[in-house]
């Protein structure tokens, strides 16, 4: 298993992501929280999209080995690259150009929160067969998401998760669960 993305930053990286989070609370709380799916598409077709792939959203349902082929010739990160393929293999085809689905970030922030605190969700390095346990727990079964979703959410949360507490906002550092 590959290890999680926070563990690849160097020294530096970490605290320049650490000084550029004091700026951007203000403007974003959960700015610490990876882009998903989603969000990278839209970057990808409002600037340098691989010939082709807004075509490819609208029309092929693929999985993730053959997005991931299909993105090697883009600047997204390793991360970045495997967010975006299972974003895809997920929720294509659809119309790039109209309201795109959502994806496990705008999953996470919307379903984690509705118990607790999101940084008992995003700090949390696991298995898919591990979030996918938590998620069909009783105290989570009766989150309304399809099976598509929780998949979709775990896998998200596996490459972006697992991010250290000193890279969270201290305003959400405290509490914990609440249900």
């Amino acid at each position: 298993m590959r290890p999680p993305r926070y563990l690849a930053f160097s020294a530096t990286a970490v605290a320049g992501l650490a000084a550029g989070l004091a700026l951007a609370q203000e403007d974003d709380i959960f700015s610490f929280i990876p882009d998903g799916g989603r969000t990278l598409l839209a970057g990808l077709l409002d600037g340098n999209a691989p010939e082709g792939l807004a075509r490819a959203v609208a029309t092929e349902d693929v999985d993730e080995d053959a997005w991931m082929a299909r993105l090697g010739d883009t600047d997204l990160d390793q991360w970045q690259t495997e967010t975006l393929a299972q974003y895809l293999a997920a929720r294509a085809p659809f119309d790039p150009g109209g309201e795109m689905p959502r994806d496990g970030r705008d999953l996470a922030l919307a379903l984690c929160q509705s118990c607790h605190i999101i940084t008992v969700t995003v700090t949390q390095d696991r298995t898919v067969e591990a979030w996918l346990g938590t998620m069909n727990s009783p105290s989570h079964i009766e989150i309304e998401m399809t099976e598509a979703d929780r998949r979709l959410l775990a896998e998200y949360l596996v490459v972006n998760a697992g991010i250290p507490i000193d890279l969270i906002p201290r305003e959400l550092r405290a509490g914990g669960a609440s249900y």
